[in-house]
């Protein structure tokens, strides 16, 4: 196996926060050399490193001559690659792989040192593609967090009534930034931490990751599409459903509703390992093309919007985006310990769309689903919740 170095923080780091299952805001290099594994530390983080990665060798900056490098007159990003410099070569290092994050500049000094780098970014994000346990309970702990947030959606529009159209709550329109307040913080009250952008959008707000602004309409769907963070482990989830309030949804809807949770089911019995994310899209785009939706696969029509123009979903983990890919682009092969979001959906330009969502373990036998909720759209039947 080659050796690795990686370096940043582990609050944007995935790859680091893999290795380093600690939030640390400041950069620390983290290596690998034959079968030792090594981490820059100061003080401030020593005992915590410590405690987990006991494996480790800690690498001080004091014993890098941190004090003098602080009085050398140099400027603080100076001294951060000098220190990353030192730590290197008490590693021993001749050659390693890094990511496309790793910074140009500490490269760039390091190969001046001597040091081969090679970008080998597919090995490094390979190596968290199968979950530790931590990084499973963090994700289990942000699905549950999921639960919650759309409960809380539900609960709002159960409560919500159509006035002329729209759908009013509590004497004054029912606003999609409402809804995503009340998510964000039932979220919060469970440690995980739900991003100002997650969806709740209708026909009327737009499409794709358009999150959603404003009165919400009545008997239209609307996508309610969360992602929280767990905040102890950094982990994320992912979780769609759609809902419907202040009327019946009418017969495009609940046409879109059942070719959807057709796909879903599809793709949810062919999820094992060895099967590709190409090979899943496919399965959802050949039932929407026989029911004469367009896809990414056959390409728009008059409306480059309208079937199902995006892909099946992604990976999930110390990244809400990652891999494995699930669309025309996903030829690699899922592995066991692979989290994937599932989120087959239609639009159509006159009432919106329908999408569900799920997060799933991909498992040595098949598939073990994460999420547990309800697909209907009426917020009545979809959770609980008292908003």
């Amino acid at each position: 196996m080659a050796d690795l170095l990686l370096y940043g923080d582990t609050e944007s780091s995935a790859s680091l926060r893999h290795e380093v299952p600690l939030a640390i805001g400041d950069p620390v290099l983290y290596a690998e050399v034959g079968e030792r594994a090594y981490i820059q530390s100061s003080a401030l983080e020593r005992d915590r490193l410590a405690r987990a990665r006991p494996d480790a060798e800690l690498i001080d900056i004091d014993d890098l001559g941190f004090a003098e490098l602080r009085e050398s007159g140099h400027s603080r990003d100076e001294v951060v690659v000098e220190l990353a410099s030192r730590a290197a070569a008490r590693t021993g290092v001749r050659r390693a792989i890094v990511d496309f994050e790793f910074p140009l500049g500490l490269a760039e000094r390091l190969r001046a040192d001597g040091i081969e780098l090679a970008i080998d970014d597919l090995a490094v994000k390979a190596r968290r593609r199968v979950k530790s346990a931590a990084e499973m309970e963090g994700i289990t702990r942000a699905q549950a967090a999921a639960h919650e947030a759309m409960a809380t959606a539900a609960a709002l529009l159960r409560r919500a009534h159509a006035v002329d159209g729209m759908l009013e709550l509590d004497g004054g329109p029912l606003l999609a930034e409402t809804v995503r307040g009340a998510m964000r913080d039932a979220c919060w009250r469970v440690g995980a931490l739900l991003p100002g952008d997650v969806i709740v959008a209708s026909v009327h707000q737009g499409y794709g990751h358009e999150p959603g602004s404003g009165p919400l309409p009545a008997g239209l769907p609307i996508v309610v599409d969360v992602w929280p963070q767990d905040l102890a482990s950094g982990c994320w989830a992912d979780m769609t459903r759609t809902l419907v309030a202040g009327g019946e949804p009418g017969a495009e809807v609940r046409r879109q509703e059942h070719l959807v949770r057709q796909a879903l089911e599809r793709v949810r019995e062919a999820v094992r390992p060895g099967v590709s994310g190409r090979e899943l899209h496919a399965l959802a785009c050949e039932i929407f093309e026989v029911a004469g939706y367009r896809t990414q696969r056959t390409g728009p029509g008059d409306d480059p919007n309208e079937g199902f123009q995006f892909s099946l979903g992604h990976g999930v983990g110390l990244r809400v985006h990652e891999d494995p890919g699930l669309g025309q682009s996903g030829h690699a092969k899922l592995v066991a310990g692979d989290v994937l979001a599932i989120e087959p959906g239609l639009w159509q330009r006159a009432v919106g769309g329908v999408r569900f969502e799920d997060l799933i373990l991909v498992s040595e036998h098949g598939a073990q689903t994460l999420t547990d909720f309800p697909y209907s759209l009426d917020p009545a039947s979809s959770g609980g919740g008292t908003t």
